[in-house]
């Protein structure tokens, strides 16, 4: 069996990519570059909408369950945890067996955590299937991209990318209105249940369709230390940031998990100066533009994910709408991730990623601080003037970010150039929701008492105020059997402006989060190995 060499030109000094499966061309569908975006993107889909449509259903879990916030944290915690740690392996996974591979292995476990979730009847089983779903997730997002980068031509790659983010857009902030309507129609165990039959089209997709592309000098060996000094550093890290509001920040045990963190990866960076071919060439970090990459991801996941888990409480708790009017809520700012991300891939490709990016970051800025300003009794209207605004800003920096770091990579790193991408989110998606979490409990704890106190209510006793404080967090009322109706409209009357002013004051700190993003995307640039692509089949 013989290789063929796929593109010799232009590669920018990065090794031609060759298909490893004998296939002698790419005419027809296998690797018709525009049917491999089609089957990738369906693949990844599924992971982006897992994000946030378990958002939607969280209260309904947290009923039939009887869950505590906690728990519910977990839920969304434990999924972004394992995509975190494992992440960057799963590139390196597909740099040395090839994208197809791990792209399909990742697509068929997914599928099947996705069903074993909907057979759960614990919180417990729940949270271990939903790591599990997190780390066959982190084998196909890495996959999706490198795949991308070996098949579109650089002319090409931006608006493909474009694309690929509208899709992850679109999932992310479409998942809300599909677990709406799955959630009161059906039952939220239909929300994991759909992911079963995506996950089987994905899976004959990329039999028939995905070819499989390697780099010549693509890794042959394995960095068995650097895999577990990073995985350990990245765990404990999101691990300290995610028990910090129980344990408290300034306990012992956080310091103790963060400490770790950093002697993990000051001992992973050592290491990597000394292995043959090491996990992460630390060289790669030598690119301005492909670090700024990271940070923006990280940033803007944080303000993103982090504003979205409390919006959702705010619409049904606070609000009191049904799940699927608080998902049709949200439809500008899927719309305008829908719209937006395939026109920055073109705005991109004219005129470079720092302009979009730094101009996404300040409309989201803009959009968090006018999130702030919400209200018990705000209207659609103005909710949907926010919301819109919010989608319009992240859509360039979905698709200029990934261009940016991977672009600054070389083609043999494709892979773990989109781990980093996809670790860089999903580390800023716990960050967000642990950080900003944390920013409400600390909020609705200082307040809760006073303004409970201040509406003339029966005093509570520490174990009570702990309740009613857990209950406040997601925007619900502490209102015990038998309570009058006038007690009841003052305690909840308390509860939701409890909420909203730890919802404001979270939301503040993610406008914060987001400003610093628009100086972090003035160092970004054209990714300086674009035009490595293979280029193959009919554009």
């Amino acid at each position: 069996m013989t290789s063929q060499t796929i593109d010799t030109t232009g590669s920018g000094g990065d090794a031609p990519e060759v298909p490893s499966d004998g296939s002698p061309s790419s005419s027809g569908l296998r690797g018709h570059p525009w049917f491999t975006l089609i089957t990738v993107a369906v693949g990844v889909m599924m992971v982006a909408l897992d994000g946030t449509i378990v958002a939607i259903a969280n209260p309904a879990i947290q009923k039939d369950l009887g869950a505590s916030f906690a728990d519910v944290q977990w839920i969304t915690n434990g999924y972004f945890l394992a995509l975190a740690v494992s992440l960057i392996t799963a590139g390196k996974l597909g740099d040395r067996f090839g994208h197809r591979q791990t792209f399909l292995i990742g697509v068929t476990g997914f599928a099947a955590a996705s069903g074993a979730i909907g057979l759960s009847n614990s919180i417990a089983a729940v949270v271990t299937f939903r790591v599990l779903q997190g780390l066959f997730g982190a084998l196909l997002m890495p996959a999706a991209l490198g795949l991308l980068r070996a098949t579109f031509p650089a002319e090409k790659l931006n608006m493909a990318i474009g694309i690929w983010g509208m899709v992850i857009g679109a999932s992310t902030a479409g998942g809300p209105i599909l677990g709406g309507v799955l959630v009161e129609h059906v039952n939220w165990q239909s929300v994991f249940f759909i992911n079963v039959p995506v996950g089987a089209i994905a899976l004959v997709l990329g039999l028939l369709i995905l070819l499989d592309h390697r780099a010549q000098n693509a890794p042959r060996s394995f960095d068995i230390l650097g895999i577990a000094l990073l995985s350990g550093a990245m765990f404990c890290l999101v691990w300290a940031l995610i028990k910090a509001p129980t344990w408290g920040w300034g306990d012992g045990k956080t310091w103790t998990f963060i400490a770790a963190s950093l002697l993990g990866f000051a001992l992973f960076s050592f290491w990597e100066t000394k292995v043959k071919e090491p996990l992460i060439p630390l060289g790669l970090f030598r690119s301005v533009p492909l670090s700024a990459g990271v940070v923006l991801m990280v940033l803007m996941a944080i303000a993103f994910m982090g504003g979205l888990f409390f919006v959702t409480f705010y619409l049904q708790n606070v609000h009191g709408m049904k799940p699927i009017d608080a998902g049709l809520h949200l439809l500008p700012l899927t719309g305008m991730m829908i719209v937006g991300s395939p026109l920055a891939g073109a705005l991109i490709t004219k005129l470079g990623p720092r302009i979009p990016l730094a101009g996404g970051m300040a409309a989201t800025a803009i959009a968090m601080y006018g999130m702030s300003t919400l209200q018990t009794d705000t209207g659609s209207a103005v909710m949907s003037l926010w919301f819109a605004l919010l989608g319009l800003g992240l859509a360039p920096v979905m698709v200029g970010a990934t261009e940016v770091i991977v672009g600054n990579a070389p083609m043999e790193l494709s892979g773990v150039a989109g781990g980093l991408q996809q670790a860089a989110m999903q580390i800023g998606g716990s960050l967000g929701t642990a950080v900003l979490g944390a920013v409400m409990a600390s909020k609705v704890d200082g307040d809760l008492a006073g303004n409970w106190k201040d509406a003339g209510l029966p005093p509570l006793t520490p174990a009570q105020l702990d309740q009613a404080s857990e209950a406040v967090q997601v925007g619900v009322a502490p209102v015990a059997k038998g309570t009058p109706e006038a007690v009841v409209a003052k305690i909840t009357d308390v509860a939701h402006d409890t909420f909203i002013s730890g919802m404001s004051l979270a939301s503040l700190v993610a406008c914060g989060v987001a400003v610093v993003a628009v100086f972090v995307a003035l160092l970004t640039k054209r990714g300086a190995n674009a035009d490595a692509g293979a280029g193959v089949g009919h554009i």
